[in-house]
């Protein structure tokens, strides 16, 4: 089974905070320990530290190559609409800002030149989330969605820090990976327990073998910090950006450092900044189950014409719930010599909730799958988890975890982790265990966290469009609220989508887009409380 690169690009793009245990980690919380460095980066230096160096640098643009294997791999990105071709280059930034004449490290930047130079307004800094997602890597795969905008910006996207071609965090092998995904994330009994929690420890290892000196500077106050580099460097006096899932979360904290810079700013499928790491997982949690609820109902109301049996959403839903239980007992042949086991099948199942126009993949996943083979299923698990058909994997997970455990305060204990658990499954009988289990994911990480929640309080800012979709899993919708109530009187602006899938302007609704494009191209701001459907 061939994943198909828009299913993977969007997969990986819309990975929100956490996922699955160790295809993200746990936000927000207290705790650190003995023996692990302190960011330094993200607390001590002054917002606007770097050098005069840094910020006169003059980057040197070039046609894209080929995404590396940090990045995803593929072949070189397709031309833009009109036969214009995607530039690349890097620009250095002080790996701690506390020392900007210190070391240095090289971002990867990509960008489409605006169509109507003579009407230009700037670049438009695009982040599609994460963290963990490769801006270059992305935006290509996009291109054509975001055209308009490109009538008077410079679409402009990057690989974060410790993401893809810029110092791209490393940690398990692709063995090591394929190995890791292979066990079972909801430990049953003590022995179980022993192996998950040995799995944690032996992955977190690696990563402080391969990138421990990175680690403390790759959390999120860094990456505002480059944007505003990068905002000098790219010669704008305002930051235009368009930030989508954790995206928000990063403009919502260059907000609150740099308000006097935010230019027109778009906050998409919304993280929601008060929760900390065990509200956040339950909120996903529940949303997961509101787009698995809402795929079975759809799945029951089109009757014979959808291949999975069950006359309600329920009876759809029980009849999944005995296929996995079947897969926890006996695996089915995947891809190649490796199986489809309950843990992966579940992780496809998310993968295909991202958006809707992958529920019939969904559909017909867990029909082969019910005949016997878990092919299509997997590949889905495989475009979440970041590997490509070579079996090679991007660092999306590395880097997910590194800059989530670099952001985040709280490591759960085992005990701490058991005793949640009743809570998730009853938030989602589907993904409560997994997203349960993965609150451990920075415990014995070696670097403190900086938050238990960001600071995006941001008076004086520009307003900042904020869309929440309804029905999106891995944002649950309340966090478009929360968002506006902590920019601050003024600042933001909710706008609403009613429908499905992760984010709302990639859903082609025409009310959003045009809501978007009115307020990024004409400075145009909708009323607050404005409702698409």
């Amino acid at each position: 089974m061939r994943t198909s690169p828009a299913l993977r690009a969007a997969a990986l793009a819309a990975t929100a905070t956490v996922l699955l245990p160790l295809a993200g980690c746990s936000d927000g919380g207290d705790g650190g320990g003995e023996g692990r460095s302190t960011p330094s980066g993200a607390s001590t230096a002054s917002p606007t530290a770097t050098s005069k160096e840094l910020a006169s640098q003059k980057l040197d643009w070039s046609p894209c190559p080929a995404p590396n294997v940090a990045q995803g791999g593929g072949e070189s990105p397709s031309p833009l609409p009109g036969g214009a071709v995607w530039e690349c280059s890097f620009m250095d930034v002080p790996l701690d800002y506390a020392e900007p004449d210190g070391r240095t490290i090289e971002l990867a930047l990509i960008r489409g030149k605006a169509k109507d130079q003579k009407r230009r307004i700037g670049s438009l800094l695009f982040n599609f989330g994460g963290p963990g997602a490769s801006g270059v890597a992305t935006l290509p795969a996009f291109g054509a969605d975001y055209d308009r905008l490109r009538a008077r910006y410079d679409l402009v996207s990057f690989d974060p820090r410790g993401v893809g071609r810029s110092e791209g965090v490393e940690c398990a092998d692709d063995a090591q990976l394929d190995a890791l995904y292979q066990e079972d994330s909801t430990p049953d009994d003590a022995a179980e327990e022993k192996e998950f929690v040995q799995g944690q420890k032996d992955f977190i290892a690696t990563c402080k073998e391969n990138s421990g000196p990175e680690l403390p500077y790759v959390g999120t106050t860094n990456a505002a910090r480059d944007m505003d580099l990068m905002r000098t460097v790219l010669g704008d006096d305002k930051l235009h950006y368009f930030g989508i899932s954790y995206g928000t979360e990063l403009g919502g904290v260059y907000a609150h450092l740099y308000p006097d810079k935010v230019g027109r700013a778009v906050f998409d499928a919304v993280v929601d900044p008060t929760k900390d790491a065990e509200q956040s997982s339950l909120g996903q949690a529940q949303g997961f189950q509101l787009a698995f609820d809402n795929f079975t109902k759809d799945c029951a109301d089109r009757g014979d014409k959808c291949a999975l049996p069950g006359a309600t959403g329920a009876e759809v839903e029980e009849w999944i719930a005995d296929l996995l239980a079947k897969l926890e007992k006996e695996p089915i042949d995947g891809l190649g010599d490796r199986a489809l086991t309950q843990t992966l099948a579940t992780t496809g199942i998310a993968s295909a909730l991202y958006s809707k126009e992958t529920w019939p993949l969904l559909e017909q996943g867990l029909d082969e799958a019910d005949g016997g083979s878990g092919a299509l299923l997997l590949a889905l698990a495989d475009s979440l988890n970041g590997r490509s058909e070579d079996g090679r994997y991007d660092n999306s997970n590395a880097a997910n975890i590194a800059i989530n455990c670099a952001d985040n305060k709280q490591r759960f204990t085992l005990e701490q982790t058991k005793a949640a658990l009743p809570a998730f499954r009853k938030a989602s009988p589907m993904f409560g265990e997994y997203l349960g289990w993965g609150l451990m994911g920075c415990t014995g990480w070696p670097v403190a966290g900086a938050w238990v929640t960001p600071d995006v309080s941001a008076p004086g800012s520009a307003p900042i469009l904020v869309i929440g979709n309804t029905g999106d899993p891995a944002t649950p919708y309340a966090g478009a609220k929360a968002m506006v109530e902590k920019l601050g009187k003024g600042v933001g602006v909710e706008l609403t989508y009613k429908g499905e899938g992760h984010g709302a302007y990639n859903s082609k609704n025409t009310c959003v887009q045009g809501a978007v494009d009115g307020y990024l191209l004409n400075g145009t701001v909708p009323k607050s409380g404005t409702v698409c459907e």
